[in-house]
């Protein structure tokens, strides 16, 4: 790799007698890795060799998967570097937690921090960029969670409705990228020698507003893929300084490095940072650190909105419509509670009504998506096939591997020798729920979303 010269002089000074072995190990050959979701039904039933285990990562394994297979299509595997797995680790979220990832696309820590949740408590997933939000959206739909709200937001804005709400908040803050020059080549053409001095920046002002999102005793869990001292352990001194927080300590697991207290200020805490560096360990590079706010929180007043609400409650003959495919389709999953239903234009949303108000928020996924009222009928989702995982046999048709193939693809299956009555399916293959489909008169209609569909 041809590196930028006064990157090399950087790094020579600061790593010393460490610097020979770390800019080698730049060009070494990247370890790639996978997590099972545990969302899922049977979701160790995987095509996939499960013998070299993460340990520091629950359900996290060292190999490579294909995006084209039934297991990630279907949301069982998650590819993500070994790294990246430590970071929502670390935040460590419990079933019942409300946690905030802030810069959360493309949803590798998002879709962890969901599974920790196992579907209780909320999560928002916070993407600035609209089009890695939309990114975003599509990774969480595969995981099958329903308790997740997508939003396309700047953290000032977010700040102003979820001010004091979050027991934990993951920043994994937009850095110089030096940590993943080996997995990306093309990232070293953007570095130059004031890039990580213009992107400290930027993720002080981040923190300033994630900051007030805390709940008192919250914990913000701040990470970069950068090796750069100006956007880790100098950042962390600054919240230090200028905040009400303490460090907590964190596990170090075989070739993990402390942070360094040389690197900024001196203080001695910074050894509980974490930095992972290629040349001990064979993740990308990555830096962590846990903070616990104990500073007063305080929450946003409630105020009526003038504006027009974007979401609103469901009507009577919206109700029935739902009702009636619930009666059909026998499955526990399905019992929401009707205050807990919303509708944003055509799409029915599940989205619980202890939950904030977002409707100030520009969203991707108010909720979960739960179907389309067209012309007094509902359609279910393809993210409510994903999220449901128990329903009676007579709600479910199995199909082969050919067959899956020849659905994601876009093509209508003929079952032979079908008996079943028309109507709504969810869709099965080697056990895995995959989509919904309409029968009719022995052919199964295809629903899947025509922007996802591939020649597996």
């Amino acid at each position: 790799m041809d590196l930028p010269k006064d990157f090399i002089e950087k790094y020579q000074n600061l790593l010393g007698d460490e610097a020979e072995d770390f800019l080698a190990s730049l060009d070494e050959k990247s370890v790639i890795g996978f997590r099972l979701n545990p969302l899922k039904r049977h979701y160790k039933d995987v095509d996939y060799d499960l013998t070299a285990s993460v340990p520091f990562a629950q359900d996290g394994f060292i190999g490579k998967v294909s995006g084209r297979s039934l297991e990630h299509q279907a949301g069982y595997v998650y590819s993500q570097d070994l790294s990246a797995m430590y970071v929502a680790a670390v935040a460590n979220a419990q079933p019942g937690d409300k946690v905030l990832d802030l810069c959360a696309a493309p949803g590798g820590k998002s879709t962890q921090l969901a599974e920790q949740l196992n579907n209780q408590g909320l999560l928002v997933s916070n993407e600035i960029n609209t089009k890695r939000a939309k990114i975003l959206a599509e990774n969480m739909e595969r995981i099958g969670a329903k308790n997740v709200i997508i939003t396309n937001e700047s953290p000032d804005n977010l700040a102003k409705v979820f001010k004091g709400y979050f027991d934990k908040i993951v920043v994994d803050a937009p850095c110089s990228g030096e940590g993943m020059f080996r997995k990306d080549h093309s990232a070293v053409k953007y570095w130059h020698k004031d890039y990580p001095d213009e992107c400290a920046h930027r993720q002080k002002l981040i923190l300033e507003e994630a900051i007030k999102m805390l709940k008192t005793g919250g914990e913000l869990v701040y990470s970069t893929c950068t090796f750069a001292p100006e956007e880790d352990e100098q950042i962390v001194a600054w919240l230090l300084e200028n905040y009400d927080l303490t460090l907590e300590p964190i596990t170090k697991y075989d070739g993990m490095d402390s942070g360094r207290p040389e690197f900024a200020d001196g203080n001695k805490d910074l050894a509980k940072t974490i930095r992972l560096m290629p040349h001990h360990f064979k993740g990308e590079g990555q830096f962590l650190a846990k903070l616990k706010f104990n500073g007063e929180a305080t929450s946003v007043t409630k105020k009526k909105s003038k504006k027009k609400k974007k979401s609103k409650a469901i009507s009577a003959d919206e109700l029935d419509l739902w009702h009636k495919f619930v009666d059909d389709f026998s499955s526990q999953e399905l019992n929401f509670a009707d205050q807990d239903l919303r509708i944003n234009g055509d799409y029915l949303y599940y989205y619980n009504k202890d939950w904030l108000d977002i409707n100030k928020l520009k969203y991707v996924r108010p909720g979960l998506m739960l179907g389309t009222f067209k012309k007094n009928r509902f359609e279910p989702s393809y993210a409510l096939a994903l999220a449901v995982q128990g329903a009676a046999d007579e709600n479910v048709i199995e199909l082969s591997k050919d067959q899956w193939a020849e659905y994601v693809a876009g093509n209508t299956i003929f079952l032979s020798g079908n008996t079943r009555k028309n109507g709504w399916y969810l869709l099965r293959c080697e056990e895995k729920n995959f989509a919904f489909g309409k029968l009719v008169n022995g052919t199964i209609k295809n629903f899947f979303p025509k922007g996802l569909r591939f020649q597996a």
